[in-house]
């Protein structure tokens, strides 16, 4: 780098030309195109929370709603997010203040005293010590870079990236959502099936006590109680095991929300089967396109990655800048005199060139980088908005086809004991029948469930689950 037209204004008034470094403390190195980057926050993350809260006595009645709320305050992923918002800010306002001027203060006491005669100064005439003797020195001192290509790209860029990182954070709230709605859900049909095995333990219940009764009667053999209780022990192993699942997932739901682990509750809502209205894919996916949040925070890392770019070739050009002080020196303030200090200088690079094309390539790297995760999302976000339509169309024919499985094996438990109760055959019917009703109990549960988080996952896929999730679990 070389400075040139350096104008220097001496305390004394006489000016000066010089070349080379000036009174501003040396050449002016340009900036570097600012690195884009944005913090990875996966799936996982969302799993997480913040829990400030303190366990009470009181059973919690939590409805989805509540579930939700809790959530958009205490999900770690929103709240790394929206961190990460404020150091996007705090990066935009540190390249803001490279264009800005930046005035300092200092106030200087000084007192020395001189050994003359360890300097060599011995001879008559000559005192072996001065001093003390010092002064005091009162300076407000300016710099200020009139004119900086390089650093006003920069700013442009930091100012997008701040941008892409307040819409981040908007699209994390549907993320939010969709995580907490399906762990919500899936307590919901945890619940179903304990309310399912327990109804099923109980009729094989009966079937048992009837298979003893009849084998203690002579009617019935040994074999046909042995299989009756069988059933029931099956059932009440199903039942621990679902039971235990619940909880599970209840603590699961807990931490997406920031819960304390240790607090009691239960759901309030219960989410039935509602058929949503039938949607075009074509103009499903037309609307998600435009409001999806993190396509837009896409688009505009691209337009942040194409000022750093601009940034990069900026360096080749010529940067103004100005420094200067103003200041009262003296021996004590009651006998100072204002001096000053003022620097114009110009610079330049006369020989920086693998770093200069280095600072290129690095920025065209993630501008090309940008440019294919926002063509990438483009596409996801279409695969997604159709892989929801095709979800929620097999999930609905599945509710349908499983409510009718349950009533057909309903008819034939009930068949079935009727048969056994009369003495007509024995009871590996009940038996089958049994296992039957238990399995199209679970597929509707299951159904209902995928049906529910179909309906979610598409409000995500088009950019409307923060404010329309219940709209569209409850049916259109």
């Amino acid at each position: 780098m070389l400075t040139a037209g350096v104008l220097a204004l001496a305390p004394s008034g006489a000016y000066a030309f010089q070349l080379g470094g000036g009174g501003g403390g040396g050449v002016v190195q340009p900036s570097s195109p600012i690195q884009i980057q944005q913090p990875v926050i996966n799936s996982q993350t969302y799993q997480g929370s913040e829990t400030t809260d303190k366990a009470t006595d009181v059973v919690l009645d939590l409805t989805l709603a509540d579930a939700v709320a809790r959530g958009l305050k205490h999900n770690l992923g929103l709240i790394l997010t929206t961190q990460s918002t404020t150091s996007s800010h705090g990066s935009q306002l540190e390249e803001l203040q490279s264009l800005l001027p930046t005035v300092t203060g200092k106030i200087t006491e000084s007192v020395q005293q001189t050994d003359l005669q360890a300097l060599g100064l011995r001879g008559e005439g000559f005192p072996a010590i001065i001093g003390p003797y010092g002064y005091t020195d009162l300076r407000a001192s300016l710099k200020w870079s009139l004119l900086d290509l390089s650093s006003l790209q920069n700013y442009l860029a930091s100012k997008h990236n701040f941008a892409a990182s307040k819409l981040s954070a908007t699209d994390a709230r549907d993320m939010v959502v969709l995580t907490v709605g399906n762990a919500y859900l899936l307590c919901i049909a945890d619940k179903s099936r304990i309310d399912s095995v327990q109804a099923q333990v109980d009729t094989s219940k009966v079937s048992l006590d009837q298979a003893v009764s009849n084998h203690q009667a002579g009617t019935a053999p040994l074999l046909d109680e042995l299989r009756a209780r069988v059933d029931y022990q099956t059932q009440e192993q199903t039942l621990i095991s679902t039971k235990n699942t619940y909880e599970k997932d209840k603590i699961a739901l807990a931490r997406v929300i920031g819960l304390p682990l240790e607090q009691k509750f239960q759901l309030v809502d219960q989410e039935p089967y509602a058929a949503l209205d039938h949607v075009e894919a074509d103009d499903a996916v037309k609307q998600a396109l435009g409001a999806r949040q993190d396509l837009a925070a896409a688009k505009e890392q691209q337009t942040a990655a194409e000022h750093a770019r601009h940034a990069a070739t900026d360096e080749r050009l010529p940067v103004i800048s100005f420094s200067g002080d103003y200041g009262d020196i003296g021996v004590n303030v009651g006998t100072s005199r204002s001096t000053f200090d003022a620097t114009g200088s110009i610079d330049f690079p006369i020989f920086e060139e693998a770093k200069l094309r280095g600072d290129a390539k690095t920025a065209q790297s993630q501008l090309e980088q940008a440019k294919a995760k926002a063509s990438d999302m483009q596409g996801q976000i279409g695969a997604d908005v159709r892989d929801s339509l095709l979800d929620l169309e097999s999930a609905a024919k599945q509710v349908e086809v499983a409510r009718s499985n349950v009533e057909l094996a309903k008819e034939a438990l009930s068949e079935a004991q009727q048969r056994y109760k009369a003495g007509v055959s024995d009871n590996l019917a009940v038996s089958q029948a049994l296992q039957s009703m238990a399995q199209a109990d679970d597929q509707y549960v299951s159904s209902l469930y995928q049906h529910n988080v179909a309906k979610l996952s598409l409000a995500r896929a088009l950019g409307v689950a923060d404010q329309k999730y219940q709209v569209y679990l409850g049916g259109k």
